[in-house]
């Protein structure tokens, strides 16, 4: 009886089919247009995450609600400098484009934090050996977390009404441009936080160490003149402060509010007494949301 041949067949690129012959799996090669592709899917997902989970939605808008409403109008009694001949400045209208700020910060960083809980799960493992370059799924994630915090941002707009701010349509659309801008580089910082953290409770704890100091010391609560020297130096090297500044100069250019008031309430950023342009404000926020997201690109690069 003839030996029967127990080699196993050999596999070149594939598996056997049901007729014996060998399946060839051919993986298509890198192009930009499979990267856009991985930007959008990623993106898409941000969102259909962040719209399922309506429990992250409301816990995300609670602190804003009551910094403007609550310390808002628990505060307004206080604001004796900003009442008598020349005027009247609401606090609540005050801290409003802070508000703002706020808003897309915690979103933002709650949206890069997601990262850190796909490593957890095994699904960012997935992802990284995916064929696309890694630099599109950090940019995914980045334009998709500060569009999902600039869909958040909108219902602090809609609430502009309670905080004396006029619904003017110039306005509401320059505000979230510039929350957007704002949402992006706060994401950006996130996910270069998030690419090197292995659970969610050192990424939050973290969050919390950069996001409480970076709030307070943004001017976003207080007005920016008046300062002893010290806190006006870490005002001026704060990064949030350039995002607080731009919002107020656009709800304070709506507003009828005398000289005096706009000096005292909304007299912008100086350095060593010259004042900073709102667009160059705006351009230090892009460039720092693209070094940030930069960074991330280079340590998910790293990342096995």
């Amino acid at each position: 009886m003839a030996e029967m041949d127990t080699r196993e067949p050999a596999r070149s690129g594939g598996d056997l089919t049901a007729d014996g012959a060998v399946a060839r799996v051919a993986v298509p090669p890198r192009s930009v247009r499979h990267d856009l592709r991985a930007v959008k899917v990623v993106l898409h997902r941000e969102l259909i995450r962040f719209w399922r989970d309506r429990m992250r939605m409301i816990s995300n808008l609670v602190q804003p609600v009551l910094w403007l409403l609550v310390m808002g109008t628990g505060l307004s009694t206080l604001m004796a400098r900003g009442s008598g001949p020349a005027g009247h400045v609401d606090l609540k209208t005050f801290i409003f484009p802070g508000v703002c700020a706020m808003s897309v910060m915690f979103t933002a960083m709650f949206s890069a934090g997601s990262i850190v809980w796909d490593r957890e799960f095994g699904f960012l493992r997935e992802m990284l050996v995916a064929p696309v370059s890694r630099s599109a799924l950090v940019v995914g994630k980045c334009f998709g977390g500060a569009l999902v915090a600039t869909l958040q941002g909108t219902v602090i707009l809609a609430l502009a009404g309670l905080a004396g701010i006029p619904y003017d349509p110039l306005l509401l659309a320059q505000l979230l441009g510039m929350m957007f801008l704002s949402a992006f580089a706060l994401t950006g910082f996130g996910v270069m936080l998030a690419a090197r953290i292995q659970s969610m409770q050192a990424f939050f704890g973290v969050m919390q160490m950069a996001m409480m100091p970076m709030m307070f010391l943004s001017g976003a609560l207080y007005p920016l003149s008046g300062l002893p020297v010290w806190l006006s130096v870490l005002t001026r090297l704060n990064p949030l402060t350039y995002a607080v500044d731009p919002l107020r100069q656009a709800v304070f250019a709506h507003l009828q509010v005398s000289p005096a008031l706009e000096r005292t309430f909304n007299p912008g950023v100086t350095w060593n007494g010259w004042q900073v342009p709102v667009a160059l404000e705006l351009l230090l926020v892009l460039t720092m949301g693209l070094a940030l997201m930069a960074v991330a690109v280079w340590e998910f690069r790293r990342t096995e």
